[in-house]
């Protein structure tokens, strides 16, 4: 078992279960995005509430028990998502298959996040729009969630100059608060991204 198999082997759901403030700020992006894939996404928080929004929603990740609990957590709004064990290292994904994405927290190593983003995009279709919020460097010294490893953190010029490539619809690093179970307590600061394809 791995250690994310650990962390949501219990009832709890370490994130809770109401979806990110950004993602539920945002998620009208999506108004033109059927089908919505949900990265490293843990528990389904954020995968069920695009589903409730009446997209066809697919949640990836590595460990097996979150996906468990998301498919628990859609039960009980009453909807559906369809799961996937993947591992975004090492698993190919098929390219131009989903209308939007999103990943909320998804933290690699700093040799490993622009292949991730990359995967995530090419399993876009022209035109998709891709939505992520994650721990910025300087988050180190919050100490309200994230990696406790600098490795796994993003450097915000790092975020910039990748997303150029695409169309650039919302690009900010700013200091925010959240609330999210036991994982996410407090002020923190995050770079936060949409992007079209």
């Amino acid at each position: 078992m791995n250690r994310w198999d650990d962390r949501y082997k219990h009832d709890r759901y370490f994130y809770g279960t109401e979806p990110n403030a950004f993602l539920a700020r945002q998620y009208t992006v999506f108004e033109q995005s059927p089908h919505v894939a949900c990265y490293a996404e843990g528990e389904g928080r954020n995968a069920v509430f695009l589903a409730t929004k009446g997209h066809q929603v697919t949640a990836y990740d590595y460990a097996e028990e979150g996906l468990r609990k998301t498919t628990e957590l859609a039960a009980q709004f009453d909807t559906t998502v369809e799961t996937k064990h993947h591992d975004l290292l090492n698993d190919m994904i098929e390219p131009a298959q989903y209308d939007g994405a999103v990943m909320i927290f998804g933290h690699f190593a700093k040799d490993q996040q622009l292949h991730v983003l990359e995967q995530i995009m090419t399993s876009l279709k022209p035109g998709g729009i891709f939505l992520m919020e994650v721990y910025e460097e300087a988050q180190l010294a919050y100490k309200t969630g994230g990696p406790p490893n600098i490795d796994y953190l993003y450097a915000e010029e790092t975020l910039r100059d990748w997303a150029q490539q695409y169309e650039v619809l919302h690009f900010d690093c700013v200091e925010v608060t959240r609330h999210e179970g036991v994982g996410h307590k407090g002020l923190c600061k995050v770079v936060q991204v949409i992007v079209k394809k």
